[in-house]
């Protein structure tokens, strides 16, 4: 930091001391701090080692007031704050999407609003200009958010692919139904033939993908659709829990559970061990995720897993691709079973 000679207090360090430790003009600076385009390598390098060698910070008010943009990134989870804290898949995605915006300098702010109230006051703060854009993750797709986002022009990338057909809101998503399918599989593969399903919320589309790639594998291998065996869950541990309650009642004979999340896994997994029935040797059970309550089970979790680091990753690319006016974008990354003792 630099003396200030009226008080003797420090000064943070500014754009004109950078440009002469680098032995720049004040315009090179400027354009190195905005992306570094027309700007030599040597220049290029004699700023960086002088932006650490100074301390300097980017006053990020005041680049807004020219540029017009906040330089910082909303994550909007559009679910009751109980829920953030619960389901673990919600932490990672937030923690990975926070890394990769770390290495563009841009901060994310953590949203969230599980109430129409809450979506209405941080919608008017959003469409107010104080983001750039924002990456939504929700459990309910049908959630009208990321369209009405998209229509006030804020850029917006979802978690997960928009319920509305011809929807022009980007999205990243991992495939739900190949990924169902590969479990039936598995289960069928082990001789179950008595599989049951815990689906997740039948108005977002993965909870509609994962059931449809159950139902595809069962009629493909000529097992048939018992309907005692399809029970609708939320994606909680309670849902997971009721639903395998639901099923023993309804067909008492099942040998297998495909539970569409792994937090309702452990709760399916409960019921289980209070019925009298062993996992797996009595009722195999596989879930969907790949989360840390896979591996947290007993006994420890078959899987599907889903590539949050990758999803994360890809959410603040196509964000910041649409920042630098590219089209909206899709992107469907696959998945992959993975084999642990419940199955």
């Amino acid at each position: 930091m630099t003396m200030n000679n009226a008080g003797g207090r420090r000064r943070p360090p500014t754009i004109h001391d950078v440009a002469r430790e680098a032995g720049v003009s004040r315009g090179t600076v400027s354009r190195v701090l905005n992306g570094g385009h027309y700007v030599s390598p040597p220049a290029l390098e004699a700023v960086n080692a002088a932006i650490r060698k100074t301390g300097y910070v980017v006053n990020r008010h005041a680049r807004s007031l020219i540029t017009g943009r906040s330089d910082s990134v909303g994550f909007l989870l559009t679910e009751p704050q109980e829920r953030f804290f619960e389901d673990p898949n919600f932490n990672v995605l937030l923690r990975g999407c926070t890394q990769a915006l770390a290495a563009h300098d841009i901060p994310l702010l953590l949203m969230l609003a599980g109430t129409e109230d809450e979506r209405r006051r941080i919608k008017r703060f959003i469409t107010a200009g104080h983001l750039d854009g924002v990456l939504l993750v929700t459990s309910h797709s049908a959630d009208p958010v990321a369209e009405e986002l998209h229509k006030a022009g804020v850029p917006v990338v979802q978690c997960g692919k928009p319920m509305r057909s011809g929807s022009k809101v980007s999205y990243v998503a991992a495939d739900d139904r190949d990924g169902a399918r590969d479990m039936v599989r598995h289960l069928l593969s082990l001789g179950r033939r008595r599989i049951g399903i815990v689906t997740g919320p039948l108005d977002s589309p993965g909870g509609v993908d994962r059931l449809a790639g159950y139902k595809e594998v069962l009629t493909e291998a000529g097992v048939g659709i018992d309907e005692r065996l399809v029970v609708s869950g939320d994606y909680s541990r309670a849902a997971g829990e009721a639903g395998a309650e639901r099923l023993l009642a309804q067909a008492p004979d099942l040998d297998a559970v495909f539970v569409a999340s792994d937090l309702m896994a452990l709760g399916a997994l409960t019921a289980l061990r209070r019925a009298g029935r062993r996992v797996p040797e009595d009722v195999a059970v596989g879930g969907f995720d790949d989360s840390i309550a896979a591996t947290e089970a007993t006994p420890p979790l078959t899987t599907i897993r889903q590539p949050y680091d990758r999803i994360s990753a890809e959410m603040v690319r196509v964000l910041l691709a649409q920042l630098g006016g590219e089209d909206p974008a899709a992107v469907i990354l696959p998945t992959e079973l993975v084999r642990r003792e419940s199955t």
